[in-house]
């Protein structure tokens, strides 16, 4: 697992696709009825990246960054840290109100009003228990679980802001890029999926 950064290049086509996906498991009783489970707490995503550019000149080497991270993960072998261009900051993030015992909460972000853990964060978050914004000696993070070493008092917002990555593989072992004009490149299928912790 590589704490490795995907690099952020001009050439990325405006349009990056998204695709959650869920597991459900269907089973019918004799009498027709149909009994379904969601097998996933979470959905697993996949992203489509187009670059419409790579420049290979000495002076950009756009191409060399990304035909090299590649490399260096060996392709869909290790996992790397992707800032989702929509979706990676949260401001007052709720992840939990105090009770005056409990220590321990989930780091979350929530998108369309669905919550989801945050795991790996650009930089150290600000904590807040009541409005207040707490010294980072006061916590500790790890896991996408955050710490107290004392209990935020019982009816205390704990909230966050902060910016984070997502965790993400390469989906396949292979990666096509195109030469369109003198040491310009393109790569219409740069392929992504989110990686469990």
């Amino acid at each position: 697992m590589s704490n490795a950064v995907y690099p952020e290049l001009p050439g990325l086509a405006f349009g990056v696709r998204r695709r959650p996906i869920w597991s459900t498991q269907a089973d019918r009783a004799v009498t027709g009825r149909e009994f379904r489970s969601s097998l996933m707490a979470y959905p697993d995503y996949e992203f489509l990246l187009t670059y419409e550019f790579l420049r290979a000149t000495p002076a950009w080497q756009e191409l060399q960054q990304v035909e090299g991270f590649f490399n260096a993960r060996r392709g869909s072998w290790d996992s790397f840290l992707w800032r989702d261009p929509d979706d990676y900051t949260v401001s007052g993030q709720s992840i939990g109100t105090g009770t005056g015992a409990q220590t321990v909460f989930t780091m979350l972000r929530t998108r369309g009003g669905f919550a989801e853990p945050v795991m790996d964060f650009m930089s150290a978050p600000a904590v807040y228990v009541g409005g207040v914004l707490q010294g980072v000696a006061t916590y500790s993070i790890a896991s996408g679980l955050i710490t107290f070493n004392a209990p935020p008092a019982n009816g205390a917002a704990v909230t966050w802001t902060g910016t984070y990555y997502r965790r993400v593989r390469f989906l396949r072992d292979e990666l096509e890029f195109e030469k369109f004009l003198s040491d310009l490149w393109s790569a219409g299928k740069v392929e992504l999926k989110l990686v469990k912790s």
